[in-house]
């Protein structure tokens, strides 16, 4: 089977703003107070952006590259509240939302799952919380890592995908990725699925968590949102607890993000572990100050497994680039660069990327 992962999705704010019915611009950070800023910024970068766009603009050569992959599953970790709520976390400098009757965008994704244990889907507290639980629920989309208990957001998604077996996602933060300590989930309390730790015996907990839900053949998918926007070091932290999730919890497929750029990618005893996805869908296209990093460049992430076991056969990745707040095709020199940085940045792990004559990057290992 094939699955298509990604980084975060952050359809709030700027990206909102330009959609078709946009929700109150108002923000309470310390230097931009009104979303369209963000779209403004963008066109001060890159030239005029449209406005309203159609629901599907954002996503732009994506969509004819899934129609050419066909991947049987789509899993985004959806970085944002889908709320009208103006409750924003107190003492929180960043608070991303969505109007819900912009969530058309993600069905002209058609996404298949959102993960949402991340550092934003609480920003517009816990009615926006609730709300953007209701919203996706009500659209037929799959959420995993947050819930109105704890049992709700420990729970998996399930995707069926007939004779080819089943996959299953898993979905945690820790708040190395700044999320609060306060949005863990709890009996009664709604939140995230928060990590305590990385310790072994939070990797038993998974363990438990996976076995209850296991059948034979599933693929397993740990998508986990971890560590600092900025750089590439990947801690021996992060390396020991994927690797222990494989070992003894039973995972197929690490899916690592919150890094607003690609990171280094491992692959142990035949299994893919993504440390950071870099960012997929963004408004941050006109902020400076990062630049050296290329957050503007995305990632398709293609990762072909054997069904019957979890096993890597292939990881092939199509190079974007955001501009005018919408993907496109990332040239010959951007996907170049791309290689370089994930070919340096994984030798220590294992692995080297080479491009091939379309312009995609495909994965090698020891």
């Amino acid at each position: 089977m094939t699955l298509f992962l990604c980084g975060d999705v952050m359809t709030g704010r700027g990206i909102d703003q330009i959609l078709p019915q946009p929700g109150d611009p108002c923000l309470h950070e310390p230097y931009i107070r009104d979303a369209r800023d963000y779209w403004r910024l963008a066109e001060v970068a890159n030239g005029p952006v449209p406005r309203p766009v159609a629901e599907e603009y954002i996503w732009g050569d994506a969509l004819e590259e899934w129609n050419r992959v066909r991947p049987d599953v789509r899993i985004v970790n959806l970085e944002t509240a889908v709320t009208t709520s103006d409750d924003y976390w107190q003492g929180k400098e960043v608070h991303y939302r969505m109007s819900p009757r912009n969530v058309g965008c993600l069905k002209a994704g058609r996404i298949d799952c959102c993960t949402l244990a991340n550092n934003h889907v609480l920003d517009w507290g816990y009615p926006g919380l609730t709300e953007t639980l209701r919203t996706l629920q009500q659209a037929g989309f799959k959420t995993a890592g947050a819930g109105q208990s704890q049992a709700e957001a420990e729970a998996p998604v399930t995707l069926d995908l007939g004779n080819k077996g089943r996959v299953v996602v898993f979905a945690c933060g820790s708040e190395t990725s700044g999320i609060p300590s306060e949005w863990a989930a709890a009996d009664g309390r709604p939140g995230v699925n928060l990590l305590p730790d990385m310790s072994d015996a939070t990797v038993d907990r998974i363990h438990s968590a996976i076995a209850r839900h296991r059948r034979d053949s599933d693929v397993i998918i740990a998508s986990v949102h971890w560590g600092s926007n900025w750089g590439y070091t990947v801690t021996l932290a992060e390396r020991s607890f994927a690797q222990k999730l494989i070992d003894h919890a039973g995972v197929d497929v690490v899916h690592g993000h919150s890094s607003h750029h690609v990171k280094g990618i491992e692959v142990y005893r035949n299994r893919l572990i993504l440390y950071g996805c870099g960012d997929f869908v963004t408004d941050y296209e006109g902020i400076r100050g990062y630049e050296s990093f290329r957050g503007d460049l995305a990632l398709m992430y293609f990762a072909s497994v054997e069904a019957s076991s979890g096993r890597l056969v292939r990881l092939r990745m199509t190079p974007l680039q955001v501009h005018r707040m919408r993907l496109r095709r990332a040239s010959a020199a951007d996907a170049d660069w791309l290689r370089e940085v994930l070919d340096r940045q994984g030798n220590p792990l294992g692995t080297h990327v080479y491009l091939a004559e379309e312009g995609t990057l495909t994965l090698q290992w020891s």
